[in-house]
């Protein structure tokens, strides 16, 4: 049965856009609070008396404040800045993904811009130079994506799906996983463990890092590994930034070792506002590189189903049965 009492509590900006449809969704009788842009004490007094927080942080401040908090609810996949081990016992920890078919978009995208040279050619023709084999006979013909072996370093639901759209264009694809396993109906010619990394690099045209960023995996893609690929070969790094050395990545772009870089996750990032150098490098200056902000998983798609995913969870808190995605605490009862 739904609590007509629950009390949920929102803050996450990201979620604002789509505030009627969130509450729309949620069981009948929910108070909800809107607590994205206050000051840490209005957000600690709405904790306080609070059964629900939907949020990708919660400090160790903010876990002790809770009284009555049950469920936790990452608007995202990460749970990283959730102090799991500060919150009360018996607290839930969930979260929720959708981001992956705007990445698997951007991943496609970034491949054939980089592959088929658009990039380059956009800035040229700005210029008035029609980089072109057919105006300019030096130039070498592109490739579509039909002849390429696509590389995935990890291949988990991101790789995957992105796999699933690149296969339709004729690409072959390989991967390499901690376990070295994949589901076979995905139709790789092979997969492996990491340790043949270096096999999958020398063999790609097109290689997508998506492996989850730790201790094991930071630096995982270094100069030696860089220099494995092909002078046209292409990185698309949408996983973490420092899963590829960061001047190693900026020194093989601007030597010609590798063709190009898709980059939409990176080293530096705003603390405040929306301005901050992604790099202590000057990525911006090289021409082989297409540069997003960590935007590859938005769109309202993304968030719209982020939405109807933490909805239902609610309502199954709410009548006492098990939620989905938990990453912590156990299943509600």
């Amino acid at each position: 049965m739904n609590n007509p009492g629950l009390h949920v509590v929102v803050a996450e900006a990201n979620l604002v856009p789509l505030r009627a449809e969130l509450e729309a969704a949620l069981p009948p009788g929910t108070d909800v609070q809107w607590v994205h842009d206050a000051t840490a004490e209005t957000v600690e007094a709405a904790v306080a008396t609070a059964d629900v927080l939907i949020s990708q942080r919660v400090s160790k401040e903010l876990a002790a404040a809770a009284k009555r908090l049950r469920l936790v609810h990452a608007p995202g996949a990460g749970t990283e800045k959730i102090e799991v081990d500060a919150l009360p016992p018996g607290v839930v920890v969930a979260n929720t993904f959708h981001h992956e078919d705007a990445i698997a978009e951007h991943v496609v995208a970034a491949s054939i811009m980089l592959r088929r040279g658009f990039l380059r050619q956009d800035t040229a023709l700005r210029k008035g130079i029609w980089e072109s084999p057919v105006h300019d006979r030096r130039l070498p013909w592109p490739s579509t994506l039909a002849d390429a072996t696509v590389g995935f370093v990890g291949f988990g639901h991101i790789g995957a799906t992105a796999w699933e759209r690149l296969r339709i264009f004729g690409a072959r694809g390989v991967a390499v996983t901690r376990r070295g396993q994949a589901d076979p109906a995905a139709g790789l010619t092979w997969v492996a463990t990491n340790d043949e990394l270096h096999a999958l690099l020398a063999e790609s045209d097109i290689v997508v890092v998506s492996a989850p960023l730790n201790a094991e995996t930071t630096g995982l893609i270094g100069a030696a590994e860089l220099a494995r690929m092909g002078s046209d070969a292409v990185l698309v790094n949408i996983g973490r930034g420092p899963l590829v050395d960061e001047e190693a990545l900026y020194n093989a772009l601007r030597d010609g070792v590798i063709g190009g870089a898709a980059i939409d996750v990176w080293y530096q990032y705003p603390t405040g506002g929306n301005s901050a150098a992604p790099s202590r490098f000057p990525f911006h200056e090289l021409e082989n590189v297409l540069m997003t902000p960590h935007s590859s998983g938005i769109a309202r798609q993304t968030f719209a189903h982020r939405v109807a995913d933490i909805a239902a969870n609610i309502h199954r808190f709410a009548a006492g049965e098990p939620v989905r995605n938990v990453v912590a605490g156990g299943s509600h009862e």
